[in-house]
């Protein structure tokens, strides 16, 4: 795993990846998620840190195709970010768009398709609000455009299916400099 933690070392992977109504007879790995959301302080002050661990994380489980963990460490960020703040529409777009990714995987592809449009909704009210001071927030560093792009495009396909899903991580990879 190559998502930093804390001291201790980094956080693992869930056991499974959980799927409602699929995985029926196993819930949800909680213990695992009890980890990375134990590093999510009560508050953040000011900013959400685009280097904290959990976010890392958060991201990092929406692009291993642990959708529903993702969105569960998302919300728990989302929580703790600064009421009003930036980094509150951009969280609420991430679960979005991990909730969405879980719809197609549960093949409801018009659940998605409304998943992808509120978080698009979401990246417009947060490109139209005047930006802070430049910090290392992260809406300072995330590729709020290259996701706006991609979700215009999958949401101007006829139909989406499985493969549809969109890797948070992987923007933010592909946007970093070189």
């Amino acid at each position: 795993m190559n998502v930093s933690s804390h001291a201790s070392g980094p956080l693992p992977w869930p056991r499974w990846a959980y799927v409602p109504g699929e995985t029926a007879e196993l819930d949800a790995d909680y213990e695992t998620l009890d980890m990375a959301k134990a590093l999510v302080p009560p508050a953040f002050r000011g900013y959400v840190p685009a280097r904290h661990p959990a976010l890392r994380y958060g991201l990092a489980l929406n692009d291993r195709g642990y959708f529903w963990e993702s969105q569960e460490v998302l919300q728990a960020l989302w929580a703790a970010a600064p009421q009003g703040g930036r980094e509150r529409i951009l969280l609420r777009a991430c679960i979005h768009v991990a909730n969405a990714n879980l719809r197609l995987r549960m093949q409801k592809a018009h659940s998605a398709v409304r998943l992808f449009g509120d978080a698009l909704t979401e990246l417009r009210a947060l490109t139209s609000r005047k930006a802070a001071p430049a910090g290392d927030g992260v809406v300072e560093s995330f590729p709020v455009l290259a996701l706006t792009a991609l979700l215009q495009a999958k949401l101007g396909r006829p139909q989406l299916t499985k493969a549809d899903w969109i890797g948070l991580g992987a923007i933010v990879r592909s946007q970093a400099p070189s």
